[in-house]
């Protein structure tokens, strides 16, 4: 039997691939109206220059836990595949929409562009479009003043249960669920993708609940070391950039360890504490960096700062680019991250910032192609974050720290004994330590004939020296500081107060920085 009378609510699932803690599904539900929950498959998307197979196979792990999860509760996930507008517009004539809920989405410039384009159309056709908030980034936001107190009001809000759904059959819809492609099924490039995270809700909360209670532990150390942070950081971030967890349930669930801790006199009930502090920190900051890109969506494309945007458009020296992308630059521990990453998806923060300092310093490359390289390559790719983080390590915002990592230097701290660079850089399998972190250095007994990895494309030193004369010198003058107090005061934290005139001076001075605190391990 079809319902030829009453309309119905469309739930549109975007980067919230869950039931728990789902405001536009609980809005949606409380209306009265028969729910459809949808999600679309949008094959413009994957044709943009920073998506990749290894992220959308995690939203196909994803999309099937979902449809199942609806399922139990009443109604399963209906899939569509195509463009939202056309998708939705089909939907209305067949069944005539009365209201579409959804989560607001900090996006890349397509899907803001999307967003906005579903958004005219639903004032076209007479359907009200409910967006709601699912973390603490703020729309339209007029100032940052208070926006950290906000962020930790909206963390301790009541979390929504999940729903029941009448089943559209029995309500007189009957829908065809649809497939859920794979990514051969859109023709994605092959995207080798070895070791690469499960997707879906249950992963994550297992995931979640061994940190909280055993791998966590040693996290405040760990997290600066690709391979011990591999082991030990919360590797959340891929379930927070989709969805299948919210970042309020996480953070409530990490308060609430804090309270557990208080009263547990156990020999590391300390350092737990510790880590469950600086785990929440690090919540907060990924907001506040996502709040960035939400304030000013250029920054995907152009530099922060305005008198640091004349390198915005140049061109890559491709031989370079190709082996930084490839992990062949010949610096050992650069090409073992940029080797592991290609494999796992994942790449502590340190490492992620080590790697965009030393394409945008040390080899030149223009940020833009780069950032997109590395998008692709994180399946945890969360653009908020993301272009925040390129602007800010390849020296653009004009208000942060110039960090130019000498990439030896972080190696011997974090790779002390090699196991790391032996492991993704096996032609140096049996390099002897002392050389290893610098097999081509003067004194190297490693003979060229006896491995085939590359001897470096630069010279470490005498790069970074050229890159501080670069960097250096646009920031003299008084209208380069004006701009980044205009940037600091629309974009800088207050979490600790707006910037004293004494701040903002050596904000300008490019060994500090008003938010070198910033530099937090986000993606952990």
């Amino acid at each position: 039997m079809v319902n030829d009378n009453q309309p119905i609510n469309v739930v549109w699932f975007k980067r919230d691939l869950r039931t728990q803690d789902h405001a536009a599904l609980a809005a949606a539900c409380l209306a009265g109206l028969p729910v459809l929950p949808l999600y679309i498959v949008e094959n413009e998307y994957w044709k943009q220059p920073d998506t990749s197979a290894r992220q959308y196979a995690f939203i196909h792990d994803c999309l099937v836990e979902l449809r199942d999860d609806l399922l139990r509760s009443g109604q399963a996930l209906i899939v569509r595949q195509g463009d939202a507008v056309s998708i939705l517009a089909r939907l209305h004539r067949q069944h005539r929409i009365a209201g579409l809920f959804a989560h607001e989405e900090t996006g890349n410039d397509w899907t803001f562009a999307r967003d906005k384009a579903v958004a005219a159309w639903a004032r076209q056709s007479g359907v009200a479009f409910h967006e709601f908030s699912q973390n603490g980034v703020i729309r339209k936001l007029k100032t940052r003043d208070g926006w950290a107190r906000c962020w930790d009001a909206t963390m301790l809000q009541p979390q929504t249960p999940a729903p029941l759904l009448t089943p559209l059959a029995e309500a007189g819809f009957p829908v065809d669920p649809g497939i859920i492609p794979t990514a051969q099924d859109l023709n994605l490039k092959y995207d080798f993708c070895k070791v690469r995270q499960q997707g879906g809700r249950k992963a994550g909360l297992m995931q979640f609940d061994q940190f909280l209670t055993v791998s966590g532990l040693p996290y405040r150390r760990a997290m600066s070391s690709p391979s011990l942070g591999a082991l030990h950081c919360s590797r959340l971030s891929t379930h927070l950039a989709y969805g299948t967890l919210s970042v309020r349930e996480v953070t409530q669930a990490a308060l609430a360890r804090m309270v557990e801790l208080k009263t547990d006199y156990s020999l590391n009930a300390a350092q737990w504490h510790a880590v469950m502090t600086s785990f929440v920190s690090r919540l907060h900051w990924r907001d506040h960096f996502t709040q960035k890109l939400e304030n000013q969506p250029s920054i995907e494309f152009e530099a922060l700062h305005p008198h640091l945007r004349n390198r915005d458009n140049r061109s890559a020296h491709q031989a370079t680019l190709l082996a930084w992308q490839n992990g062949t630059t010949g610096v050992p521990f650069v090409d073992a991250c940029m080797r592991s990453l290609h494999e796992t998806g994942w790449l502590n923060f340190r490492m992620r910032a080590m790697q965009m300092s030393f394409a945008s310093h040390l080899l030149d490359l223009p940020w833009r192609e780069t950032g997109l390289h590395l998008a692709r390559q994180f399946t945890d790719y969360e653009p908020g974050i993301h272009w925040s983080q390129v602007q800010m390590q390849s020296g653009l915002t004009g208000i942060n720290t110039i960090r130019i990592y000498n990439p030896i230097k972080q190696g011997l701290e974090h790779d002390k004994d090699g196991a790391f660079i032996r492991r993704w850089v096996p032609e140096l399998r049996h390099a002897p330590l002392i050389f290893l972190h610098d097999p081509w250095s003067e004194d190297s007994l490693i003979d060229a004939r006896s491995t085939i990895y590359p001897k470096p494309i630069i010279t470490v030193t005498d790069a970074m020296r050229h890159a501080r004369e670069r960097l250096h010198a646009p920031r003299k003058g008084a209208a380069f500081h004006s701009a980044a107090d205009a940037i600091q005061t629309k974009h800088g934290s207050r979490k600790a107060g707006l910037p004293s005139p004494q701040q903002l001076k050596r904000a300008n001075n490019p060994r500090s920085g008003v938010e070198a605190r910033s530099q937090k391990d986000l993606f952990d």
